[in-house]
């Protein structure tokens, strides 16, 4: 009997242990450089302007920056609990072709309040608080 039991406590630390491998939510599990996918409303997501270079990196001290295709930017951010906040943005203020300054505006806007996030697999998914608008990056 104490046999068995051990054994189900074992597989049911296994199993928990392998979700969590599967969607870490952690502020950790941010750190690196991510890539944008898509971008606006989560019913109709509008992809990334193609052949054009966009880089976001999260830092383990709380600091984001990157381009999405126009203008460089950094600021902070903290995370945990499924949640994002991001501090004030600093960006440089060249005008480029439209797609890109919409690609653009619309990324910044989301990244002004507090949003949730999810990782699964290699896809971060960033996701404005009243569910209308997302982000989606994936990991380079």
């Amino acid at each position: 009997m104490k046999k068995t039991f051990l054994l189900c406590a074992a597989l049911f630390i296994v199993a928990g242990l392998m979700l969590t491998a599967c969607s870490d939510n952690s502020a950790d599990a941010l750190t690196g450089d991510w890539r944008l996918v898509s971008y606006g409303s989560t019913s109709n997501p509008t992809p990334a302007a193609p052949a054009v270079e966009t880089s976001l990196t999260f830092g383990k001290d709380g600091t984001v920056g990157g381009s999405v295709g126009c203008n460089s930017f950094s600021g902070d951010y903290t995370a945990g609990n499924d949640t994002i906040s991001f501090g004030m943005l600093a960006s440089t203020e060249m005008a480029c072709e439209e797609p890109l300054m919409q690609q653009e505006s619309t990324v910044f806007q989301l990244f002004t309040n507090s949003a949730a996030f999810k990782i699964e697999g290699n896809l971060l998914t960033i996701t404005s608080s009243d569910g209308a608008n997302a982000v989606v990056l994936a990991r380079k």
